[in-house]
């Protein structure tokens, strides 16, 4: 059976949380730098990652759990080996996302 994988925005279920189901397993690949306008907290059920939260930098494991303050920009991505899962809870009752240029990628390389 497959893990689940998508999002359901709390307003759905008259809430005021976001639940995303992200997985990968492709090594380097995950979300890109963004940001929100509340808290998310990222729950890893499987695999290691490397979170970029601000100006700090985290390698994290299964069963670990990391914050993404409010307007902090953030990211992250699979180390490897083999897959990468996380749930992803927004503290919205909705999924308002702003998307960053990332100084680490050189827009050349695009």
């Amino acid at each position: 059976m497959n893990p689940w994988k998508g999002s359901v925005e709390g307003v759905r279920l008259g809430t005021g949380v976001t639940v995303l189901a992200y997985s990968t397993d492709e090594i380097g690949v995950g979300p890109t730098l963004h940001m929100h306008p509340y808290d998310e907290i990222f729950v890893l059920r499987q695999g290691r990652a490397l979170f970029t939260v601000g100006d700090r930098r985290i390698e994290v494991g299964a069963g670990q759990v990391v914050l993404g303050p409010a307007h902090v920009p953030h990211k992250y991505h699979n180390l490897g080996p083999g897959r990468l899962e996380s749930i992803d809870i927004h503290v919205s009752e909705r999924w308002v996302q702003t998307d960053l240029d990332d100084p680490e990628i050189d827009p050349r390389e695009d």
